[in-house]
């Protein structure tokens, strides 16, 4: 088995995967927010904004993340339509999650399949991700912490949804970030602890795309659209009522819009 490193450049990948992961979540639950307190086609474009921001955010958390993995002499490389495919699955998935709280009829009902949905999303993401590795050798998985791993997801994902339709102020908002944030970095760590990989070695060239040729690139990219987003958000004007007014975003179990 190789030896495996998972901070190659100390606390700055974990750091920085971190601030990734809470500016994703500060900008989802926003948007979200914004999203339940609104109708029509306003609520539809604000819910679109969070699947992106989201989906964004625990993608570049985790391949921030993975600037930092190393398997001890060993050259690691990415299938690029592959991670491309990653961050669409975490988008899309994290998306029919959140409409899926966004449109439902029933509080409670809506929580637990968004929740599951956008966990199972997370994960899906993690492991398509660790799946567009390219190495000299094999990479396994322990099933036990692999199923730990999708269960923190999820319950990152619900606790998330759960908060945006509660929270009320942009402080609330913040702290809800830092706490998904940890979940969903907890998330990743996890799953890189289910990982080993047994070195075979060969002087062929590996195909794919070396991390910084690739992954640094569009993670650097990614971070400025969400910082620069989240900026936008947050000095753009509440429309409609205020949060402070808005009493409930769902009706009560069993109760109709």
């Amino acid at each position: 088995m190789g030896h495996m490193d998972h901070a190659a450049f100390g606390w700055l990948t974990p750091v920085l995967s971190y601030a990734m992961a809470c500016t994703g979540s500060a900008l989802g639950l926003r948007c979200t927010v914004r999203g339940l307190d609104a109708t029509g086609r306003s609520r539809r474009n604000w819910l679109l904004a969070a699947s992106s921001a989201l989906g964004t955010g625990i993608w570049t958390m985790h391949f921030v993340a993975m600037l930092g993995f190393g398997v001890t002499g060993m050259e690691i490389r990415y299938d690029v339509p592959l991670t491309i495919l990653s961050l669409l699955v975490a988008m899309a998935v994290v998306g029919v999650g959140l409409f899926t709280v966004g449109y439902g009829r029933h509080r409670r009902r809506a929580l637990a399949v968004g929740g599951l949905t956008a966990g199972f999303g997370i994960a899906s993401m993690h492991y398509l991700g660790m799946a567009a590795l390219r190495l000299h050798g094999q990479v396994h998985y322990d099933p036990a912490v692999v199923a730990l791993s999708v269960v923190i997801g999820v319950i990152a994902a619900t606790a998330a949804l759960g908060a945006a339709l509660s929270i009320r102020s942009p402080v609330a908002v913040a702290v809800a970030s830092l706490v998904m944030g940890g979940a969903v970095s907890s998330m990743h760590y996890t799953g890189m602890m289910a990982v080993s990989v047994s070195v075979t070695p060969s002087a062929v060239a590996l195909p794919g795309a070396t991390a910084m040729q690739f992954i640094f690139p569009l993670a650097v990219g990614l971070g400025s659209y969400l910082f620069l987003t989240a900026a936008f958000v947050a000095l753009s004007p509440m429309s409609g009522r205020s949060e402070a007014s808005t009493p409930s975003r769902l009706p009560a179990e069993g109760v109709a819009r």
